[in-house]
């Protein structure tokens, strides 16, 4: 990787960690559709209106908590290996 890449890979980890539980939210959310000729009520089920958007939305935050952690940087680690 690349000395001047902003993010380390901790942080492509918790992006990643985060991708696949927004992916699994939407998926939790898919399923069969309503129509004209017959109503679906599983529409309005918990698990596509309650479950499935908080699963993404806690997706999302891991997904910014992954970019804006910082890397730890030459100076504090050169500290924590002296006191070791």
């Amino acid at each position: 990787m690349s000395k001047d890449f902003a993010l380390s890979g901790r942080n492509l980890l918790w992006i990643g960690i985060g991708f696949l539980i927004v992916v699994l939210g939407f998926v939790l959310m898919m399923g069969a559709p309503s129509t004209e000729e017959a109503y679906n009520p599983d529409i309005f089920s918990t698990r596509r209106i309650v479950i499935a958007p908080t699963i993404s939305f806690i997706g999302f935050v891991v997904v910014m908590v992954g970019i804006l952690i910082r890397k730890p940087t030459k100076a504090k680690t050169e500290q924590d290996n002296l006191k070791a």
